[in-house]
């Protein structure tokens, strides 16, 4: 597959290919910035707290259970990242990632995928080089500008905010995996 330049323009209105995302097997996502609002938050206890959005954490339920394989790639090493995928149970956490889009091609391999079948959304310029390689790549709405020049899609919801669950309803619906919103049943 060849590599995406950095001059490709996006833009929010921008139409995505429902092959693209139809082809899509595993989904992996960055944390700080991403799943939460890039915000650190310190106790005087010297306890770090971070904000998920709950929404999000559906969204990969959904993708879990369309069979997608999900996954967390992140340089940061903490046990709140830990214990979120865990309670989402994320078969695939990676923390202290350096070469992001080295572990992303093993992962894919591992798993008998080619980088075209792996959608990844981050935010930053260590997300860079994996948002050019992978199938489907997204940023929050405030992503930096540099990720936002080379991705296919720039989320209307910033991180932290539902970003994630935008993009993995994209996929889901170019699937026609059927997802109920709560409240959509007839009643008798």
């Amino acid at each position: 597959m060849a590599k995406r330049t950095s001059t490709k323009k996006t833009t929010r209105s921008r139409k995505v290919s429902r092959t693209l995302l139809s082809q899509i097997r595993l989904f992996a996502t960055d944390v700080d910035g991403v799943l939460t609002d890039a915000g650190m938050y310190y106790a005087e206890s010297g306890d770090e707290w971070k904000k998920f959005n709950t929404r999000d954490g559906m969204g990969i339920k959904l993708l879990q259970k369309a069979g997608i394989i999900t996954a967390i790639v992140t340089q940061e090493r903490t046990k709140l990242v830990a214990r979120r995928a865990e309670k989402l149970t994320i078969p695939e956490l990676h923390q202290g990632v350096l070469d992001k889009l080295s572990l992303v091609r093993e992962m894919a391999s591992r798993h008998g995928l080619t980088l075209s079948q792996v959608a990844y959304i981050g935010d930053d310029i260590n997300d860079l080089e994996t948002l050019k390689a992978v199938g489907f790549s997204a940023t929050p709405a405030d992503g930096m500008p540099q990720v936002a020049a080379v991705v296919d899609y720039i989320c209307q919801k910033k991180g932290g905010e539902g970003a994630v669950r935008e993009m993995i309803e994209m996929i889901l619906e170019a699937q026609g995996s059927a997802f109920k919103v709560a409240g959509s049943r007839k009643r008798t």
